[in-house]
């Protein structure tokens, strides 16, 4: 399967006449979509069908964060005002109902997911609340209990299989220890391995998912120079043997302001490490192009693994 190693995004509501070229002519593995992409249903179903048309791939990947309450992007078409801290809650006090209801709610939501043509949310976060963990990630957790974290977690990705839908888990290996916000810095964690193993690495062990997104945080006690996108020893003997993570591994947006460099050194340090497949959010043509010409095709491991999910969304 030829596409190349980036999940790219648009500017607007349309297709520019570069961002079709882009498409039909440089083949990014994949696009995800923001609020500034959604006016309505008949508007983004239109959009998604120009993409898929443009990328001639009927497949294609069309990626979406759609969490709930704080990170919603069809919040003009939907309004599913609730967190995955809410089926937590309601899991601690009553596990049977909480199982029952947060089916019903992913149900509902990939119907509506399918109808506009989403083949893959990022969903579930698996990080664990801690004391101090950043308010980026807040309610997006399930809980302070990652044994909690894991069993909805996986609940989370078997219904999503069910409907047909990947699922990314993040922030591989895990964002809750972190008290600043990898948007607009480097959060560095100094917890020792043996308890990140224990709480922050826990959700994520062998939990079944096509596609996982990693950390921009610096585990000092585990690789001092690299955050989790950039190191190879977090990406190899972490994720991949440790955690035992068997899917597609994407790198978290590589315009976010933890990475210290330029965006083609991002893009090129996150593949060198490990990572599978960039992801580049901002939506600016010229850097979209200038990445995409700088980054690889998908290795073989990416290409049969891409073939399993098209396999998968028959």
């Amino acid at each position: 399967m030829k596409k190349k190693a980036i999940i790219i995004s648009i500017k607007g509501y349309n297709l520019s006449t570069k961002e079709q070229l882009l498409l039909s002519n440089e083949k990014p593995w994949g696009l995800i979509l923001f609020k500034r992409n959604i006016k309505s249903l008949n508007q983004i179903i239109g959009l998604i069908k120009k993409i898929r048309k443009f990328s001639k791939d009927p497949k294609f990947p069309i990626i979406i964060d759609e969490e709930g309450k704080t990170v919603s992007r069809l919040r003009k078409i939907i309004n599913h005002n609730v967190s995955q801290k809410l089926f937590g809650d309601i899991y601690k006090h009553n596990p049977k109902t909480a199982v029952i209801i947060y089916k019903n709610y992913i149900n509902n939501l990939t119907f509506l997911l399918k109808k506009i043509g989403i083949n893959i949310n990022t969903v579930p976060v698996l990080d664990v609340i801690r004391q101090n963990t950043h308010k980026i990630i807040g309610n997006r957790s399930f809980s302070n209990n990652p044994h909690i974290v894991k069993k909805l977690g996986q609940l989370c990705i078997n219904q999503y299989k069910l409907n047909k839908i990947g699922t990314v888990i993040k922030h591989i290996p895990g964002h809750g220890c972190a008290s600043l916000d990898s948007h607009l810095e480097t959060p560095k964690v100094k917890l020792n391995y043996k308890e990140l193993n224990k709480i922050d690495f826990f959700p994520f062990k062998s939990v079944s998912s096509q596609f996982a997104m990693t950390a921009h945080i610096l585990y000092s006690k585990i690789d001092k120079d690299n955050v989790a996108t950039f190191s190879k020893k977090i990406i190899s003997q972490i994720i991949r043997k440790k955690i035992g993570f068997k899917g597609i591994l994407i790198s978290d947006d590589i315009s976010m302001k933890a990475l210290r460099y330029d965006l083609v050194t991002n893009a090129k340090k996150s593949l060198i490490a490990g990572c599978n497949i960039v992801l580049y959010c901002a939506g600016n043509y010229r850097d979209s192009y200038k990445l995409i010409k700088e980054v690889p095709f998908i290795d073989k491991f990416t290409s049969k693994k891409t073939s399993e999910f098209y396999k998968f969304l028959r």
